[in-house]
């Protein structure tokens, strides 16, 4: 079985988005790969017998995502890179993802992460699938694969969920899927040895995608001055009609 993992290099979760001349800036915030692709990478290097191949979509930096996945014990990775796919969003990216998957050839599986934390929409992996003509099974707190069927259970707000579908298919993944493993050291040590092959949108044989969502200009919102205060009062009774005072005389009620 080929799994394929598309991973993403997000800013660390600690970063602080900003807006710099109408730009998001994360300042110089360190890049990691994306937390919710590690238990993607995971899940598949859990299927018996699996060939996993890390695929990303990006500039330069996004080599460190894919190292990662590598050292972590992925056999191959892919970096799609092209200065014409500036500025794409998800949809742009899933047709992006899905030529390359179609490219790798022979893949029965797509693994995503939940979502990626630096802009959270969570949509790829389904626009992916729709692109690719593939089943998408989202959420998923587990994941079987055999007799050319994948069934997961999905974790839901009302609870889980069991679904099947037919492979080749696209799944993303929650974290109950499974603690993502440390990368060992020898690990370490052959993925920053590795030569991670570039494929431009040439090498894929399709032309730019265009954006459907495009952020012309960013501006953060007004600071509101908030001033707190602390009521006391000899008794709770005292504190109450003091509280309601205030309440009134904002006009909150």
């Amino acid at each position: 079985m080929k799994i394929v993992v598309c991973v993403k290099q997000v800013p660390d979760t600690a970063a602080k988005l900003t807006v710099v001349n109408g730009k998001a800036s994360w300042g110089d915030a360190a890049l990691v790969i994306n937390p919710w692709d590690e238990y993607a990478v995971e899940a598949a290097l859990t299927q018996d017998g699996a060939e996993v191949v890390a695929l990303s979509m990006g500039n330069e930096s996004a080599l460190d995502a894919l190292k990662h996945a590598l050292a972590m014990g992925a056999k191959e990775a892919i970096l799609v890179s092209d200065p014409a796919l500036a500025g794409a969003d998800s949809q742009a990216t899933a047709k992006v993802l899905a030529a390359a998957v179609k490219k790798i050839g022979g893949v029965d599986l797509v693994l995503f992460g939940r979502q990626a934390v630096d802009s959270d929409g969570g949509i790829t992996a389904a626009q992916t699938a729709r692109v690719l003509g593939w089943p998408i099974l989202s959420l998923a707190a587990s994941l079987q694969t055999g007799g050319g069927t994948v069934k997961v259970t999905r974790s839901i707000e009302e609870g889980q969920q069991m679904v099947e579908g037919k492979l080749p298919a696209v799944v993303s993944v929650v974290k109950d899927i499974g603690e993502p493993r440390y990368p060992s050291f020898m690990g370490i040590r052959k993925a920053s040895r590795a030569q991670i092959p570039a494929w431009t949108l040439a090498d894929l044989g399709i032309a730019a995608p265009t954006a459907v969502v495009r952020w012309p200009e960013l501006m953060s919102p007004p600071l509101r001055e908030v001033m707190c205060e602390t009521i006391t009062g000899g008794s709770p009774e005292e504190i109450a009609a003091i509280l309601a005072d205030r309440i009134l005389a904002e006009k909150v009620i």
